[in-house]
């Protein structure tokens, strides 16, 4: 055999290779991690959470770095659940905790208004990933599909790079990118 045991074992060659690292709990990743991919992407970065509103209390001075990405051309967007949906009160019922998904999402919100008008930063309103969140950071993405009743942090997360066409990536920013093509603009 040209790969010895060894080798095989440490080394990726099926369908997982693009699975950077997997984690139990989307809480278990360290703010590390999203600091270094938020901070190094360059073209683009979703974030395509329900809410998004954990990104404010964890990433340090994370308006300012927003900003700055856009102003370098890089586009960043935000795709959240309405906060007055139907999708979000049924939601709010089944977590049964007092901060609330609407709650949640008016915090992304209002950062978001006190950013202000920046161009190359988006938002838009999709209730159709209330069970997935997908942040997109240039060829790296972090994966989180949330389980039953658990809240987001609870729930496991796959840390992704894309490798080649069609792969696991591909995949998931396929379905970003028709929730961003049906989404309703925050602002209009």
């Amino acid at each position: 055999m040209l790969w010895p045991k060894a080798v095989r074992a440490a080394v990726k060659v099926g369908a997982d290779r693009e699975i950077v690292t997997a984690y139990p709990y989307r809480n278990a990743c360290p703010t590390s991690v999203w600091s270094k991919l938020i901070d190094s992407a360059e073209e683009s970065i979703t974030f395509a959470g329900y809410t998004n509103y954990f990104l404010w209390q964890e990433q340090s001075r994370l308006p300012d770095r927003l900003k700055a990405k856009a102003s370098n051309g890089c586009s960043v967007r935000f795709l959240v659940g309405d906060p007055d949906s139907d999708v979000t009160r049924r939601r709010e019922e089944v977590e049964g905790v007092p901060l609330t998904v609407g709650t949640r999402i008016r915090i992304t919100l209002d950062a978001l208004q006190r950013m202000g008008d920046v161009p190359g930063v988006e938002a838009r309103f999709s209730d159709e990933h209330i069970a997935l969140s997908v942040f997109m950071f240039d060829d790296e993405m972090l994966v989180t599909p949330h389980l039953s009743s658990l809240l987001g942090h609870e729930s496991p997360m796959l840390h992704l790079r894309r490798l080649g066409d069609d792969g696991l990536y591909d995949r998931f920013a396929g379905h970003v990118a028709a929730l961003w093509e049906v989404g309703r603009p925050v602002n209009g």
